[in-house]
């Protein structure tokens, strides 16, 4: 029986990790403690889970604690992105395992600092980029790896985020730099990451643009430029056409997202903080469109971009090799589409021959169908019998993150950003 800590208790703690740690894993897993610095997590994740309502809870202060009464084997790390950082490094000087969500880290920095830690520890560090586990994306994996297209020459990945997923980015704390890494990082990685692990190879230099269209005070969508509303409660809701696209005006309209539903938007489910707030105030800063250039150490480039505003979400992807050309379209949530979409396919295109299309056999579950499927690597072990690698590590978090990092700092500073420079910017001190 492997004991597990949480620290962060997140909707995203209880639904990917101890949600299936109760109902699915139970033989093999069990839950020693909860840690986070607001209370009322601790009450509704029990009010959730009653079957838990002995496990312990503990404050950020209380992590040594935590450890010496607890004794856990692993520790889950899925708070607010800025805070992993201070869980995992203090986890490895325990020699403890650390499961934690994506983005490892928010800055290329606090990513030298975990795998410096983990250098000198017993301890492990997984990132769970479930994003992998989706069976279009493995299925690419797998037709690099038999060589259907050669050696990578160049990825070409156009991601569209929609007026309601995008929106609630800047409705939560992720519109805040200081605590998401800004999105290129709080997202962007998740993408930078799938291309690293498709590709087999490290990003070198990034070179990018970017820019605030949509949100923000000087918006040309903001309907009246005022600082401190909150959508529920806001005066001019009616003439702002992201909330009249996703509510109706008796607030009946149920939206399925795997990140944030309609409700919690309205529930007061953390202490002092509201996932409402206005997405045109004037502090929000951060970028909501990207275009970016990526060189990679074995000679591919990758063409990327990124839209947090679009009438349907999805994206686009081109993988070009020496012997041809792999693409997919994928259209995500295509209850929130407004017309009718495809099946998704992937297309192969030989350089000297006929086209070939692959129908992929899908899965049910969060992500795509890839939920369910870390989750067992998580809880049970890596499969054996998959001939690939799939499992992400600390490098594998930072090379995301600093990717991500390089994007917004090239954006700001209108320069090439080398990624080696980034993860050796500060001598590192544990």
């Amino acid at each position: 029986m492997k004991k597990f800590a949480v620290c962060g208790v997140s909707k995203r703690a209880n639904g990917m990790f101890i949600k299936p740690m109760l109902e699915k894993f139970s033989k093999t897993s069990q839950l020693v403690a909860l840690l986070d610095n607001d209370a009322k997590r601790f009450t509704v994740c029990k009010d959730e889970f009653p079957q838990i309502s002995n496990v312990p809870e503990y404050f950020d202060s209380e992590f040594e604690k935590m450890v010496f009464e607890t004794k856990p084997d692993v520790i889950i790390v899925a708070g607010r992105d800025d805070t992993h950082v201070d869980y995992i490094v203090k986890a490895l000087k325990h020699d403890l395992d650390v499961i934690t969500e994506k983005p490892m880290a928010t800055t290329a920095a606090d990513c030298k600092r975990i795998m410096d830690a983990e250098e000198i520890s017993k301890g492990k560090v997984t990132v769970t980029f479930n994003y992998r586990y989706s069976p279009y994306h493995t299925k690419l994996k797998e037709l690099i790896l038999e060589g259907k297209i050669g050696r990578i020459t160049s990825v070409d990945l156009n991601w569209y985020i929609d007026t309601y997923h995008g929106s609630s980015y800047f409705q939560r704390w992720n519109r805040n730099r200081d605590y998401s890494g800004g999105l290129s990082i709080h997202k962007s990685s998740h993408h930078f990451d799938l291309v690293n692990w498709w590709i087999d190879q490290k990003p070198v230099e990034v070179f990018s643009f970017g820019a605030l269209n949509y949100y923000g005070n000087k918006s040309e969508l903001n309907p009246a430029e005022e600082d401190g509303r909150y959508c529920f409660t806001c005066n001019v809701k009616d003439q702002c056409s992201y909330y009249t696209r996703w509510n109706s005006r008796s607030n009946t309209i149920k939206v399925q997202d795997d990140h944030i539903d309609s409700d919690a938007k309205r529930k007061d489910t953390y202490t002092n903080y509201r996932p409402d707030q206005c997405i045109f105030d004037s502090e929000i800063k951060i970028e909501d469109t990207y275009t970016a250039t990526i060189k990679y150490d074995k000679g591919a480039l990758l063409s990327y971009s990124i839209n947090f505003s679009l009438p349907y979400e999805g994206y686009r992807l081109a993988i070009n090799g020496t012997k041809g050309r792999l693409e997919t379209t994928e259209f995500h949530a295509p209850s929130r589409v407004p017309f009718p979409v495809n099946e998704q396919t992937i297309e192969y295109f030989p350089l000297f021959g006929s086209k070939e299309t692959i129908y992929v056999v899908k899965r049910e579950g969060g992500h795509g169908g890839g939920d369910p499927v870390i989750q067992e690597d998580i809880f049970l072990g890596e499969d054996p019998t998959r001939p690939y690698r799939i499992l992400s590590g600390s490098v594998d978090g930072a090379y995301a993150v600093t990717t991500g990092e390089a994007v917004w700092r090239s954006a700001k500073e209108n320069k090439p950003i080398y990624i080696e420079e980034l993860l050796n910017t500060q001598k590192v001190t544990n």
